[in-house]
């Protein structure tokens, strides 16, 4: 046997058992995405309705789209939680008390994509970020001018975030939803001014208003130029 001692080849091999070990279990080196390639293009993207909104499966379970009381109503809707729910609560309850009082049956909200045209403006229902008024009387010529003319103060009240199906084509006048996306700041700055007329006496849904007034009917006028427009 050579002249190494046996214990210092025990020791060296013991090192270099070690140091394999380690290595082992030394991190692997990351590898880059191709160059010019965003992350989220790897995650696919969730389907969303004519809006942008993601859509929804199902209502009031791991959902944004709940069943939620309309205040003074008596009405309930299954709707997107947050500003949009705040929009389209108040577009319903101007609709109650301005144009015609409705009843439970009068109105509709979240349903599946399954039944809906994929693309087309009802698609944002699956989104919960639209609701139909008479559901079935979205025919051309369902409200009487007068009640056009209440729709139209409706939709400038809400600052051209809430589009109306009787300006769409083919036309469907129970349809009201956000016409905006989710990263549009106007649906929270709508939103916001909401919530703060319902909390001060004599603003919000409900408050006698004169359609008829040339400022008022002056706004609406220049809404539908520019949403026919769009």
């Amino acid at each position: 046997m050579s002249g190494i001692p046996r214990r210092t080849l025990v020791k060296g091999a013991g090192v270099i058992a070690l140091t394999a070990a380690a290595g082992s279990f030394a991190p692997a080196t990351a590898v880059a995405s191709p160059a010019g390639t965003p992350l989220s293009a790897a995650r696919k993207k969730a389907p969303t309705s004519a809006n942008g909104w993601t859509l929804e499966e199902e209502a009031n379970h791991v959902s944004t789209v709940w069943t939620r009381p309309v205040p003074g109503t008596g009405l309930e809707v299954d709707v997107r939680i947050g500003d949009v729910e705040a929009i389209l609560l108040h577009v319903v309850r101007r609709y109650h008390y301005e144009v015609e009082q409705l009843n439970r049956v009068d109105l509709a909200g979240w349903q599946r994509i399954g039944g809906l045209e994929k693309g087309r403006p009802e698609s944002n229902l699956a989104s919960g970020t639209a609701v139909r008024i008479r559901p079935g009387a979205g025919a051309s010529g369902s409200l009487f001018p007068l009640q056009v003319l209440t729709v139209r103060d409706i939709l400038a009240d809400c600052e051209g975030v809430v589009r109306w199906g009787g300006d769409d084509s083919p036309v469907d006048e129970s349809l009201f939803y956000v016409d905006r996306g989710p990263d549009d700041a106007s649906v929270r700055g709508l939103a916001d001014r909401l919530r703060l007329a319902e909390a001060t006496p004599g603003q919000g849904a409900g408050v006698a208003v004169d359609v008829l007034a040339p400022s008022r009917r002056e706004r609406a006028k220049k809404l539908v130029k520019e949403q026919r427009a769009g």
